[in-house]
Formats: C-alpha cells, sequence, structure tokens
C-alpha cells in the first residue's frame, strides 16, 4: 500500500443474526430487556456508591469505574443490533464501522487493565491489610484508572493503525451484527493473512497474558485467604468469588473469538451478545446480590427515590415493596 486508501466500498452490509421473524421478535425483546437491564443495573451501582460514604473505599472506587465501562460496553454495538433486526438492509459506513471496532477495543481494553487493577487492591487489601488505605489512596486509584484508559486507547489505536487504510473493492457484506476487526479484514481486496494474524495476535495475546495474569494472581489471594479462619476471611472469599466470575465472564468469550485456531461463526456472533450485552448485565447482578454493603446501599438509595417521589406524587408504597424485599434478602 502507499499510504492512501482506495477503497471504492463507502458502506458495509450486516447480514445479522437471522432472518426469522419470529426470531426477530424474540431477539428484539430479549436484547432490549438485557440492555435496559444492564445499563440500570450499572448506573443504580455508580449512584449507590456516590450516596454512600461508606462506599467511598478504593475497591468501591473500582467498581464504579467498572460500571461506568460496562454502560460504554452495552451501548457501542446493541443499540444499532436492536435497531437493525427489523430492518432489510442493515447497513453501516467505513467511517461508522472504524468509529465502532475503536469504541469497542477502547473500552475493551480499559475493562481488562482495570480488571487487574481491582485483583492488585484485593491483594493488598488481604495481604497486607495494614498499609491497605496508604497504598490505595484516592490519588493512586485516580492513577491506575488513568492508566488503563490509557493502555486501552492505545490498544485500540495500535490495532486501527493496520487496518484504517486498508482498500475495500468488493464484496461489502459482513457475516455479523456489528463490525470487528477479524471480519473487516477479511473483506479487504489485498492478501490480508499476515495482518490477520497481527491483529488477532494483538487483541489474542493481550487477552490470554491478561486472563493468565489475573488467574495466578486470584489463586495466590485465595492460598492466603485459606490461611485465616475468621468471618473476615469469609467476607473476602465472598468478594473474590464476585471477581473471579465477572472475569470468566469477560475472557472467555474474548479468548475463543481471538484465540480459538478454527473457525466457529455461529458461536462467534453468540459470544459477541454474551460479551457485549450479558456480561455487563450480569456485573451488577454479581456484585449486588453478592455484597452486603452493596445491597444496604441500594436500599438506602430506592428508599430515598421513594420518599422524594412520595412528598411529590405520593405513590403507593406497594411499588417498591419488591425491590426492597430482594435486597433485603
Amino acid at each position: 500500500m502507499n499510504g492512501e486508501n482506495h477503497s471504492v466500498v463507502s458502506e458495509f452490509f450486516l447480514l445479522g443474526l437471522t432472518s426469522s421473524w419470529e426470531i426477530q421478535i424474540f431477539l428484539f425483546l430479549f436484547f432490549t430487556v438485557f440492555y435496559v437491564a444492564s445499563m440500570l443495573g450499572n448506573i443504580l451501582i455508580m449512584l449507590a456508591i456516590i450516596s454512600d460514604h461508606r462506599l467511598h473505599s478504593p475497591m468501591y472506587f473500582l467498581l464504579a469505574n467498572l460500571s461506568f465501562i460496562d454502560t460504554g460496553v452495552s451501548s457501542i454495538a446493541t443499540p444499532k443490533m436492536v435497531y437493525d433486526l427489523f430492518r432489510k438492509h442493515k447497513v453501516i459506513s467505513l467511517k461508522g464501522c472504524i468509529t465502532q471496532m475503536f469504541f469497542i477495543h477502547t473500552v475493551g481494553g480499559t475493562e481488562m487493565v482495570l480488571l487487574i487493577v481491582m485483583a492488585c487492591d484485593r491483594y493488598i487489601a488481604i495481604c497486607k491489610p495494614l498499609h491497605y488505605l496508604n497504598i490505595m489512596s484516592l490519588r493512586t486509584c485516580i492513577s491506575f484508572t488513568a492508566v488503563a484508559w490509557t493502555i486501552g486507547l492505545i490498544h485500540s489505536v495500535a490495532q486501527l493503525a493496520f487496518v484504517v487504510n486498508l482498500p475495500f473493492c468488493g464484496p461489502n457484506k459482513m457475516d455479523s451484527f456489528y463490525c470487528d476487526f477479524p471480519r473487516f479484514i477479511k473483506l479487504a481486496c489485498i492478501d490480508t493473512y499476515r495482518l490477520e494474524f497481527l491483529v488477532t495476535a494483538n487483541s489474542g495475546f493481550i487477552s490470554m497474558g491478561t486472563f493468565f495474569i489475573l488467574i495466578v494472581s486470584y489463586i495466590f489471594i485465595l492460598v492466603t485467604v485459606r490461611k485465616h479462619s475468621s468471618g473476615g476471611s469469609s467476607k473476602a472469599l465472598s468478594t473474590l468469588t464476585a471477581h473471579i466470575t465477572v472475569v470468566v465472564f469477560f475472557f472467555g468469550p474474548c479468548i475463543i473469538v481471538y484465540v480459538w485456531p478454527f473457525p466457529t461463526l455461529p458461536i462467534d456472533k453468540f459470544l459477541a451478545i454474551f460479551d457485549t450485552l450479558i456480561t455487563p448485565f450480569m456485573n451488577p447482578v454479581i456484585y449486588t446480590f453478592r455484597n452486603k454493603d452493596m445491597k444496604v446501599a441500594m436500599r438506602k438509595l430506592f428508599l430515598r427515590a421513594f420518599s422524594i417521589r412520595q412528598n411529590s406524587f405520593s405513590p403507593s408504597p406497594k411499588k417498591f415493596r419488591f425491590i426492597l424485599t430482594i435486597l433485603g434478602n
């Protein structure tokens, strides 16, 4: 290439998930419910942490940032996916495709680094509790968060540098519901074998390396926890279990999509849905219903909202009874 983009293709047709009307209706309801629940759940976690001074600690600061990232993960591809379900021609422009890939890999890379930071936070809290507040100060947490976003941005820009000048002269049909590098590269009109390897290795090795680091660190922390028998250790074990569950949910699909050497397109589509929709939905569930402090904070948030609405509109208390009962268990 001469550094110029000689593309004659200005847009791509996304083949989507299915052409069956019945399945499309089911998927529309499924995606809408999970997307709304994911957004509300993550926003509620952020509001609960901000409003409750008892949650103004490093662990919950990082959790609030994870929830913020998950709102981005949910919103990059899901709204267009829902919008395209009933469209005969599912189209995305070349610039729109590149923009979507940029944000997907920026927030994905940021979340990977943030999960490592959260593992470090738990290691320090359990293995060096007397020095925890000195090491994990607010300034340190902000610095770690800034580093996570910087690494995510660098990772995404490095990926785009490989593909931004690729020429596209047809075909322009992408068998997916969103843009991602592997399928995007295959549509270029040049030999892209080495480029596919580089891009896949970039995301695949980062996913595998980060996953390996996290698993080793959590094994080390779990071994340390097992040496204690106090109630605090039980609480730490519960928190670690939640973190490990999030790690498995997040990295499982990434590793299969980018590292698995055999073509598994139907499975890839399912894993893409899992990664962009189910995982951001599961994070609030895992961290809320497995964490007593979060349940208390969420209950207070609902009570406060109910009190404000009652003073303004005097609604029936039954509207909030079911939610408060769940959070109180």
